[in-house]
């Protein structure tokens, strides 16, 4: 506890780390998408695949992002020094980093064990779980803090989130329907609808 105080004397008052959850669990997500869609666009370009490409480097940039604001969120609830009405967020963006960590860790093994990964596999829907449930605690958080200059984010953190939900709601879908739906994904993905 004499750690936690020391740090909370450094980096000053709580107020001033809830924004910086609010933002982080916000791009974090944003950055992660926009690194896998171009490792999509890689796919289709059908350029050298391995774990450690700048596509998948900006990957783990945007769930580093998310995995800080994590950290911090652990800090203000060790704290106990935020309102209930924060609590509920930042606990969504502790678990969305969190199921992002371990499945991201397991896209590390899916891929030295099978390579190129479809669109579908047992590690990307829970990566895109945890994109889902931490741009809604960002979201959550953003909410509680509207009134703050940050409330000009609460729009992008909506169509974010929607946007996440969709994504992940599509992709199960084309589980249940892989035969017909993957047709068109194949080409665009050059591996299809794997599913491992």
């Amino acid at each position: 506890m004499k750690l936690i105080s020391r740090f909370s004397n450094k980096l000053g008052k709580t107020s001033l780390l809830v924004p910086v959850v609010s933002v982080l669990s916000v791009v974090g997500p944003v950055v992660t998408v926009s690194g896998g869609f171009w490792d999509a666009v890689s796919h289709l370009l059908r350029e050298p695949e391995f774990f450690w490409t700048i596509q998948h480097i900006t990957v783990y940039f945007g769930v580093s992002l998310i995995t800080v604001a994590a950290i911090i969120g652990i800090f203000l609830l060790l704290q106990n020094s935020i309102s209930s009405s924060l609590k509920t967020g930042i606990k969504l963006v502790i678990a969305g980093a969190a199921t992002q960590l371990v499945s991201g860790f397991g896209d590390s093994i899916s891929h030295e064990l099978y390579g190129i990964d479809g669109l579908i596999s047992w590690s990307h829907q829970p990566l895109e779980i945890g994109l889902v449930l931490g741009s809604l605690g960002g979201f959550l958080i953003l909410k509680n803090i509207e009134h703050t200059r940050l409330g000009l984010l609460l729009p992008f953190s909506i169509i974010s989130f929607i946007f996440f939900t969709v994504w992940l709601g599509f992709n199960l879908i084309l589980i249940f329907g892989h035969t017909i739906q993957c047709i068109p994904v194949y080409e665009i993905f050059s591996s299809g609808c794997a599913i491992l």
